[in-house]
């Protein structure tokens, strides 16, 4: 199976640890982020990777060849230009050739979350992508109805609300994942060009294609992106706790 990690962005919200090495190569309880993603992949039997590369390309690069991985590993350069999120993706689309669903991941993610269990809910739901939620204190969310499909999205901030796609159901809100299952004929769908999220993306499917949403609530899921969240000892614990279970 295949896969992807984001790992392009510039990490501006762990500096200074990112002015000299890109946020993949952070190390957390002695292992790098990237290191991290590639052992929870293959863990659940990916053995393809593409990464996506911008800040510090080299020092990825370089890491990468060092490790000598038995799974195939390939880079997509953005180092011309960022692409954020949805725009990474879809340069990337040549790597995903096989016509099989792939797993879509951030570079900080941590989590106990089954990848066995969101690629099989993702096959019940005939989605042409399924996300991973998770109730949960988020600046944005999710909203979602009965059925686990997207139905459209909110900033807690602001108050803004966009719903694209009509339900009988109440909505309810859930923190993103940022772990994805996705159907390569997404790419057939997508008209954005340049730089693009892939929220935008869902948002605009939702209304005639159905994205699935599959709830996490009883797992463990921690985002590592700002400097402030290595400020919890219980929190690191329990990620050096998931480090430690997939690293093989």
């Amino acid at each position: 199976m295949k896969a992807m990690i984001l790992a392009a962005g510039k990490g501006t919200r762990l500096k200074p640890c990112t002015s000299h090495k890109p946020k993949a190569l952070i190390e957390v309880n002695g292992t790098t982020m990237l290191e991290h993603q590639i052992n929870y992949l293959t863990y659940f039997g990916v053995n393809e990777i593409i990464i996506n590369i911008h800040h510090f390309a080299e020092q990825i690069k370089d890491f990468i060849t060092r490790k000598q991985y038995k799974t195939r590993i390939e880079f997509s350069d953005e180092q011309d230009k960022l692409l954020d999120t949805g725009g990474g993706l879809k340069k990337a689309s040549w790597f995903f050739d096989d016509g099989n669903p792939f797993f879509l991941t951030g570079i900080d993610i941590f989590t106990n979350l089954n990848l066995h269990d969101l690629l099989a809910f993702h096959q019940d739901h005939a989605a042409i992508a399924t996300l991973a939620v998770k109730k949960r204190q988020s600046t944005r969310d999710f909203l979602v109805d009965r059925d686990h499909v997207l139905c459209g999205w909110k900033n807690n901030l602001t108050g803004e609300e966009i719903i694209t796609r009509h339900s009988n159901s109440q909505l309810t809100a859930y923190g993103f994942s940022v772990i994805h299952v996705i159907d390569p004929e997404i790419f057939e769908l997508i008209t954005e060009t340049g730089a693009f999220t892939m929220t935008s993306l869902y948002l605009r499917l939702a209304e005639k294609y159905q994205i699935a949403v599959y709830p996490h609530n009883d797992g463990q899921w921690y985002e590592l992106g700002r400097t402030e969240n290595f400020n919890h000892p219980k929190n690191m614990q329990i990620i050096a706790e998931i480090i430690k279970r997939y690293h093989p």
